[in-house]
């Protein structure tokens, strides 16, 4: 979906609706960037922003024009830019990769201005009891938590919530990411066969992705 289409109802989807309350001209740092396939749509909804993106191999080729990249290693290396330069974060489907979160936190809460906000996005801890595709589907797509070989393990909103408020950040929201329009093509969708936009649809249904919005007290 292209993200321009969401810019007078960014309320369809959880993510669109963060970014899209990103100050005018401001500075937004995508962290974990993989792809650029997040950064790509947050560059269609908010083409005004400033963008900064950061992961520990990345693929900057693909990220939109003036995106400034830093290769970073999230577990020991800190952010490269000062101190309250960034108004809103973006870190989705990383922290399940990570060892350990101290690092990333502190940073993140270092980098953010006063009054900015971070949004983070992770599997739920539900997932862990989905089952994987079947057949000729089987690893085509992450269904099952451990689908992904990659993934470390789940972690909870609790959990994250009191790692925040120990590195200074105020947690002012926590739910389930969703895009409506995916979710509601479930239904029309189910008894057709194994393909990405059906299990797209899917996970958006059930909920898969447990989100998280904090901010920097003023």
């Amino acid at each position: 979906m292209n993200w321009a289409h969401l810019r007078h109802c960014s309320w369809l989807d959880t993510r669109a609706r963060f970014v899209a309350a990103t100050p005018p001209g401001g500075t937004l740092l995508d962290v974990g960037a993989s792809d650029g396939e997040t950064l790509g749509h947050i560059h269609e909804l908010r083409p005004d922003l400033r963008l900064l993106a950061v992961d520990i191999a990345g693929q900057p080729e693909k990220y939109p024009p003036n995106c400034e990249f830093r290769r970073v290693n999230l577990e020991e290396d800190r952010l490269p830019w000062p101190e309250a330069t960034v108004d809103a974060v973006t870190c989705m489907h990383l922290i399940e990769h990570l060892e350990d979160l101290q690092l990333l936190v502190a940073e993140l809460a270092r980098v953010i201005k006063p009054g900015g906000r971070i949004y983070f996005e992770t599997p739920h801890p539900k997932t862990l009891t989905l089952s994987s595709p079947q057949g000729r589907a089987a690893g085509t797509f992450t269904l099952n938590f451990y689908d992904d070989p990659t993934h470390i393990r789940p972690v909870g909103m609790g959990a994250l919530a009191q790692l925040l408020s120990g590195a200074g950040l105020r947690v002012a929201d926590s739910g389930t990411s969703r895009n409506w329009l995916f979710a509601a093509a479930w239904p029309l969708l189910m008894f057709t066969p194994a393909s990405r936009r059906k299990f797209t649809a899917l996970v958006h249904w059930l909920g898969w992705s447990a989100c998280l919005t904090a901010s920097r007290p003023q």
